[in-house]
Formats: C-alpha cells, sequence, structure tokens
C-alpha cells in the first residue's frame, strides 16, 4: 500500500485511463478525488471504489471551467485535507479539418487539454507546498510527437503541455514538486468505460502487429506508469520528463 494516506486528485477519472488511474491508486491505499465532467460514470466509479474499501469522493468538474477547477482542489483539501498527487487527465479530441473548423472548436480542445492542466497545477500547489512537496503528471500523448491527418488542435495542446511540463518541473522544483508528462500511444478504451457505453473490442492482427510489444495498450498500462511517477522512493530522481507509454509503436519504422 504504497499510498496509504496520500491524497491524489484526478481529473477525467471516471472513464477510460482516469478511471484505471483511480482504481489502482485506491487498491494503493491513497484517497482518491475523481473529477469527472459525466455525472454518470463518476458516481458508477465511485460505488464500485468504495464497495472494494477504497477510499474516494466524486466531483462533477468541466476543467474548462476555473469555477469548477477551484471547487475540485478546494473539496479535496476540505474532504481529506491536501493535496499530495495530481493526475491531469481530462482530454478531448478534435473535429473537422483545418478549412472548416470553427475557431471555438480549436478554443474548446486548448481549453479543456492545456489550459485545464495549467489551472488545475495553479490551484493545486499552494496544498502541495504547505505539505513539503508533491507530484504532478500530465497526460500527454505521442501526438505530441507525431501526427494523423487533422488533429492540429489535439497534437498542438499535448506538445504545449509536454512543454508546459517541463516549465513546471524547472519552476517548482525548490518547492520539492516534481512534474513528469506520460506520452501514451494507442490506448483501448472500449471496456473502461460507464456501463451504457461499455464494449468488446475488436482488433485485427495488423492492429497489433503496429506495436513491437505484440499488443495494443491497456488503461492499467498507463496507471502503472502514474504509479511509478508519483512514487518518489522510485521516482525520485526523474522530473521534467515525458515518459513514452506506446509499446514500441512510434519508433518502429512502417513500409507501405
Amino acid at each position: 500500500m504504497a499510498f496509504t494516506d496520500k491524497i491524489v486528485v484526478i481529473t477525467g477519472g471516471a472513464q477510460g485511463i482516469g478511471m484505471a488511474c483511480s482504481i489502482a491508486f485506491a487498491q494503493e491505499g491513497a484517497k482518491v478525488v475523481m473529477g469527472d465532467i459525466d455525472e454518470e460514470a463518476g458516481k458508477e466509479l465511485l460505488n464500485s471504489i468504495t464497495v472494494d474499501q477504497g477510499q474516494a469522493i466524486y466531483v462533477p468538474t468541466d476543467v474548462a471551467n476555473e469555477t469548477d477547477i477551484m471547487g475540485l482542489m478546494e473539496t479535496a483539501i476540505y474532504t481529506f485535507g491536501g493535496i499530495d498527487i495530481l493526475i491531469n487527465n481530462a482530454g478531448v479530441g478534435a473535429k473537422g479539418t483545418i478549412c472548416q473548423r470553427p475557431k471555438a472548436e480549436w478554443d474548446r480542445v486548448i481549453a479543456i487539454n492545456l489550459t485545464g492542466p495549467y489551472l488545475c497545477s495553479r490551484y493545486a500547489i499552494p496544498s502541495m507546498q504547505r505539505r513539503g512537496g508533491g507530484s504532478i503528471i500530465n497526460i500527454a500523448s505521442t501526438r505530441a510527437l507525431m501526427s494523423e491527418a487533422d488533429t492540429e488542435p489535439y497534437s498542438a495542446s499535448k506538445g504545449g503541455l509536454v512543454a508546459l511540463t517541463h516549465s513546471l518541473a524547472i519552476s517548482l522544483a525548490k518547492d520539492h514538486i516534481r512534474v513528469n508528462a506520460i506520452s501514451p500511444g494507442w490506448i483501448e478504451t472500449a471496456i473502461h468505460q460507464k456501463a451504457s457505453q461499455r464494449r468488446i473490442p475488436e482488433h485485427s492482427r495488423e492492429d497489433l502487429e503496429q506495436h513491437p510489444v505484440g499488443r495494443i495498450g491497456t488503461p492499467e498500462d498507463i496507471a502503472s506508469a502514474c504509479l511509478f511517477l508519483a512514487d518518489s522512493t522510485k521516482s525520485g530522481f526523474i522530473t521534467g520528463t515525458n515518459l513514452i507509454v506506446d509499446g514500441g509503436m512510434t519508433v518502429k519504422m512502417i513500409y507501405v
């Protein structure tokens, strides 16, 4: 129980990668604060965690809304006494193409994927400072390093998040707050959804063989990386880094 009595705030904490992180930290003894815009998913996962004797609360949160972010952090502090770990996981993709996409769509993606983590960090940092240190983990993407067509807002937001990571790592070093990013590759989240949207995924042999490890990633792969980066006894010499967790996909040359 490496995280007994540690308080972890996870945005987008009710589904996908966030769900796996919430479960993993609860299983390791942490007090988990799940911020998520989907109340059905949040309440469903909260019930599952508490039935298994985990300590958790759910706070309805839109990370594009500064007031919601302030409320999330204040609730964590009021309920559990502080914040030790922040996982900025909430994120959305983009719609449309650059010549057809309205500016509002760009603004929406940047607000959630980049401004949200910035503001979540801003409002969590004072509690970490009072507690003598902490860990911030930003869930970026391999799209910060490579792209498919028509992903400009998403790729730009994740590239910005990687840059924000190393900037915060330097700014907060004196406060003993480590800041790192994780860039997932292809992570299958179909079964890590609320019950009404859960499904069994199907993948081709070609899908699997794109990955040198021979399989597509799972949310638990990212949760394990978060556990490692949040544990100062194991990763205390790591800050400002971007850990790529993609089964080797981004380093494999593909010839068509």
